[in-house]
């Protein structure tokens, strides 16, 4: 079938058909409009759009316009290699009056009383088949030239807005990706800093009376000489292995962070009057996930934990800096008493420091 140009189509089909392409930003609704002119355009009873899945090997009807005399369901489903799209495109022959006579055996086409028959495929930009734009009707139909040329030129339609919504799909799921990225540790899959700082932002700006937020911060002892002595892919193996140790450990609830270097964070909330409580059995665990034997780059190595400081933010708290300075200094103290392998007694005010050594009751 030839291009068609604006003379071939008349003036009030042409007219709906600018309004149809101007307005439709979905095939859904392109197609359906299209249906409807293409059944004034070639007076058939009913006209459909179907999607090929050929990994299934069937043919489904997506959209149809029927009338009362004939009807082809939408959401049929018929084996492709039985179907009348399927041999109008291996014999080249996409428009007949009498499909009896032509293709009698196609069950499907008998039990719907098809009689006319005429499609055109829809492909992809690549080349690949969609499926096919038809039109049926229950009796003999002659195709005018209007018809003919309606058909090719709306299955072109199609085949644009599908590779349109290809392509606004894949730049969505590009955008998705690149939002995910850009909050995402590359090394551990983590959250990084960046997701860390709006999620704390965010609970202390929604944060009940009765809540609080933990905040642990955990930095990892020696790291740069196991980076230094056994390189950096070896440093990355601990940092994903620590990742892993903190998820399968948190809640669902809790939040793993790492935020740079050697340092994570983790974010948890409790009920405020167990909050003191809660912290100092988060950082026992979290110092405890932290230490044991680790195979990295199939090198063995005995880590004796992290340092860990917690605390527990105050009532009406909303600095996230604050919050974070406090935490850090936390994790400095106990950092200094590992390595002079001495204690230190809880911190004052809603800072809890977890030692190596002494249990904290």
């Amino acid at each position: 079938m030839n291009p068609v140009t604006r003379t071939t189509i008349p003036s009030n089909l042409f007219g709906a058909l600018v309004a149809t392409v101007a307005h439709a930003h979905t095939l859904e609704a392109l197609a359906r409009p299209l249906l409807e002119l293409l059944q004034a355009a070639t007076g058939t009873e009913s006209t459909y759009l179907t999607r090929l899945d050929e990994s299934e090997g069937v043919l489904r009807v997506l959209y149809a316009r029927n009338t009362h005399r004939l009807t082809i369901p939408e959401g049929l489903s018929t084996p492709w290699e039985h179907t009348l799209s399927k041999r109008a495109l291996d014999e080249g022959r996409f428009y007949t009056d009498d499909v009896r006579s032509g293709w009698g055996d196609c069950e499907i086409a008998r039990s719907l009383g098809v009689v006319t028959y005429l499609s055109a495929p829809v492909r992809e930009k690549g080349g690949e088949l969609f499926g096919t734009l038809c039109a049926a009707s229950n009796e003999r139909k002659p195709l005018s030239e209007t018809g003919a040329h309606a058909l090719a030129l709306f299955a072109q339609l199609i085949s644009q807005q599908i590779d349109r919504d290809r392509l606004a799909s894949a730049l969505q799921q590009a955008n998705s990706s690149l939002a995910a990225m850009a909050l995402t540790d590359s090394v551990t899959q983590l959250p990084n800093r960046r997701a860390l700082l709006e999620e704390m932002q965010r609970h202390l700006a929604s944060s009940q009376e009765d809540q609080a937020l933990i905040v642990a911060l955990i930095g990892l002892d020696d790291f740069k000489a196991i980076n230094d002595r056994h390189g950096h892919e070896a440093g990355d193996q601990l940092l994903q292995t620590m990742a892993k140790r903190f998820r399968r450990m948190l809640r669902d609830s809790d939040m793993a962070t790492r935020i740079g270097g050697d340092e994570f964070v983790v974010l948890a909330v409790e009920q405020r009057e167990k909050a003191i409580e809660a912290a100092v059995a988060l950082s026992r665990r979290l110092e405890g996930a932290t230490r044991g034997r680790f195979k990295l780059d199939s090198v063995l190595i005995d880590y004796d934990g992290a340092s860990v400081g917690v605390v527990v933010a105050e009532p009406g708290c909303s600095s996230v800096q604050a919050l974070l300075n406090r935490a850090d200094a936390a994790m400095a103290a106990v950092k200094r008493s590992r390595k002079h392998h001495a204690s230190l007694p809880v911190a004052a005010g809603r800072t809890i420091a977890r030692y190596k050594w002494p249990v904290i009751e």
